[in-house]
């Protein structure tokens, strides 16, 4: 097994047995067993249009153990196409998608925010076509592993839930050679904007 696949999994399971773990000890007061009111739903979603066009549809959904706890799990699907232009002529065209499941763990210090550890399994796929030479590639599709780890803040936003901002890194940050995909979030930390409600009431 990939050794970045293996890690990615046990730290997946040592999240969970902390989850597990704080649930059990729950401070006196907070409600005991399942409670559909921390239930909660959101993730990531955007569209851009034109010679960079991008769609991600990225839904999660979690439970809030306690104050300070929070996991879930989530599915990611992102389609980019970049298009490179010379004299209003088109030179190549990218093609690039990714599906695949995450899941995710929150420790939040304060309420409004938050520091979250998400590890992932993606497929990854795209081609390229270049008009100058007429020529066409596509590169190889693969499983591939990512580990993010960032922060981030709530902005609440009435009853109805709140918009999330995050700073995301990928720890694995596998880049790609030739034909082979590279990660889909780069070699940078990068921007994330979600929205978080209730699904509890």
């Amino acid at each position: 097994m990939n050794k970045n696949l293996f890690l990615s999994f046990l730290l997946l399971i040592c999240t969970c047995t902390v989850f597990a773990q704080q649930t059990e000890n729950e401070e006196d007061g907070e409600k005991k067993g399942f409670d559909r009111s921390r239930l909660f739903a959101g993730g990531n979603f955007g569209l851009s249009f034109g010679d960079y066009t991008f769609i991600n549809i990225s839904p999660q959904v979690g439970y809030r153990f306690t104050n300070m706890f929070a996991a879930g799990i989530g599915i990611n699907g992102q389609y980019t196409q970049y298009r490179v232009r010379y004299s209003s002529q088109t030179v190549s065209r990218s093609n690039y998608g990714v599906a695949g499941m995450n899941i995710f763990g929150r420790f939040y210090p304060i309420q409004q925010a938050f520091i979250q550890a998400q590890p992932e399994m993606n497929y990854i796929w795209g081609s390229v076509k270049d008009y100058s030479s007429d020529s066409k590639y596509s590169l190889n599709g693969k499983i591939m592993p990512s580990f993010l780890l960032g922060a981030g803040g709530i902005l609440p936003m009435g009853n109805v839930g709140g918009l999330i901002v995050m700073v995301q890194y990928d720890l694995l940050n596998k880049t790609g050679y030739g034909s082979d995909p590279s990660t889909p979030y780069g070699n940078r930390p990068f921007v994330s904007i979600g929205f978080n409600f209730g699904l509890g009431r």
